[in-house]
């Protein structure tokens, strides 16, 4: 089973990777294009966060992972996990939202 999730661990690494150099290159083509080419880019960004607003739901409720755990993985305190991606969830509800009209746009 830990052979399984090394694989996995390496692959999203690998994947972090890529979607990285995806977002720089999108980066320079957006300063070298029109200013009305930001407003996608936000939309990435908003898009982004959600998908992570899900990640962290998910580690949460899936896996029963803490908040130290979750703050561990993004860097910052427990307190401030907590209050960005706590109990609240209106930015969840959102990112569903958001999740299906990509959904619908991608396919």
């Amino acid at each position: 089973m830990s052979r399984n999730r090394r694989t996995r661990e390496t692959e999203t690494m690998d994947y972090a990777k890529m979607m990285l150099r995806m977002v720089r290159a999108y980066s320079r083509r957006v300063a070298d294009g029109d200013p009305d080419d930001l407003t996608d880019m936000l939309a990435v960004a908003a898009e982004l966060d959600a998908q992570i607003a899900l990640a962290v739901q998910g580690n949460r409720d899936k896996h029963g992972r803490s908040w130290a755990d979750i703050a561990a993985g993004a860097g910052i305190t427990r307190q401030a996990a907590q209050q960005r991606w706590g109990r609240d969830r209106s930015g969840v509800k959102a990112a569903a939202v958001t999740e299906q009209a990509a959904g619908s746009e991608v396919a």
